[in-house]
């Protein structure tokens, strides 16, 4: 509902104040995640505040059309959230509300003692997909051997390694078939919990059988399966963390979105983490974000193999990932590469997944497609990737 972002440039008059109450709005919702289990929660208790401030200037608003339309707006925004009218209000003051578990609030509690000085919380997303193909908190994507175990993440909140194995014979490539992720304790919020998957056994249950962590009513902590053996989601609210597990084909995928300020939480002693500082030069697969694809046929096992694979041509690949991923950008030709190397289609459905988590996790939307600065699969040695540039859109416009 457009009418309700009329920020500026609104003409109001002295008495009505329906400019206070959308800042107001927008104040309580601009740090909202949509992929959190609580946005509807927040969202409407926000919706509930701004129409108990537009109904107490109703009388002094009452011939002005900027408040007529946010009345409607909020009517309409009440009913696609399918939140009541009656119920618990956002506090402007959101100090005087604040929940040490829960990292949002605290952080806006922060920002409101503090006034301007404090910055706005920068989440950060990391993924792990396919041979396996990086993205590192810092935007970079990398395509790595690291067969067996690695730390992706190692800081004072949160442990996440995977182990890696061979794909196919004579090929450096590999994929992740172990999962382990440690939620360290936190104050009152949660004890240690360990969540582990691997391949074939993807469970919805941390390793002592619980499913949640800290107090019964406030789940600071919690897993929510989504796709019984194939999917799972961990929410964090106490570290404002999510984290998704999958299995694809024979496979997992990870993806993750953290504060910045949290992930950078580390001693010097842990700075092995793949998420963080990317894959050692000498585990690269690629050149500078050149991704060697492979000669037809020439990685794929000898057709005696217990399970012989389809071949793939650069065209029939190509039509493939073409067929899950319109837009040519790095996953589009992660996936050709996967293809190629592996002849086994479950890579598509594991890059298409992972450019999935991306637009759900990661919070800039200019930054989700990376695009090689060549053009095709290879871009020039030495060359880095370009992040494509979007327009970034007012923060409402994703709720609506």
């Amino acid at each position: 509902v457009p009418s309700v972002l009329c920020l500026g440039d609104c003409q109001l008059q002295t008495s009505c104040r329906i400019q206070k109450c959308t800042t107001d709005f927008v104040s309580l919702t601009s740090y909202l995640n949509s992929a959190l289990e609580s946005f509807d929660l927040e969202f409407c208790k926000a919706l509930r505040a701004y129409s108990a401030c537009t109904y107490r200037n109703s009388k002094v608003c009452r011939g002005n059309l900027d408040y007529h339309s946010a009345v409607l707006g909020i009517s309409d925004l009440m009913s696609q959230r399918n939140c009541s009218k009656d119920g618990p209000t956002s506090s402007t003051n959101p100090e005087l509300t604040h929940d040490p578990c829960n990292y949002i609030g605290h952080t806006e509690a922060r920002k409101h003692q503090g006034a301007e000085k404090t910055p706005p919380t920068t989440y950060l997303f990391c993924g792990l997909f396919g041979d396996p193909h990086l993205r590192t908190f810092k935007d970079h994507f990398q395509t790595c051997k690291v067969e067996g175990a690695w730390p992706l993440i190692d800081n004072n909140y949160l442990s996440v390694q995977v182990t890696n194995v061979p794909v196919v014979p004579g090929s450096s490539a590999t994929a992740t078939n172990k999962i382990t992720i440690i939620f360290k304790s936190y104050q009152d919020c949660t004890d240690q919990k360990v969540y582990q998957a691997v391949t074939d056994d993807l469970p919805a249950a941390f390793v002592d059988g619980t499913t949640s962590g800290g107090d019964g009513n406030t789940k600071s902590l919690r897993i929510v399966e989504k796709v019984s053996g194939k999917y799972v989601e961990m929410h964090a609210k106490y570290i404002g963390t999510t984290v998704y597990v999958r299995q694809l084909g024979h496979y997992l995928t990870l993806a993750i979105r953290m504060p910045q300020e949290l992930v950078m939480a580390y001693e010097e002693s842990q700075d092995l983490q793949l998420c963080v500082n990317g894959c050692p030069s000498s585990e690269r697969i690629d050149d500078g974000g050149h991704l060697p694809f492979p000669v037809m046929g020439q990685l794929l096992p000898q057709s005696g193999a217990a399970h012989p694979r389809s071949v793939y041509t650069l065209e029939t690949a190509t039509t493939k990932c073409h067929e899950k991923m319109l837009v040519k950008d790095i996953y589009f030709y992660s996936c050709v590469f996967d293809l190629l190397t592996t002849g086994d289609a479950n890579f598509t459905a594991a890059a298409h997944s992972a450019l999935q988590d991306v637009e759900a996790l990661h919070p800039r939307k200019e930054h989700w497609h990376i695009f090689p600065s060549g053009g095709g699969g290879g871009v020039g040695k030495g060359s880095k990737f370009s992040i494509g540039l979007g327009l970034v859109c007012l923060i409402l416009v994703v709720f609506l």
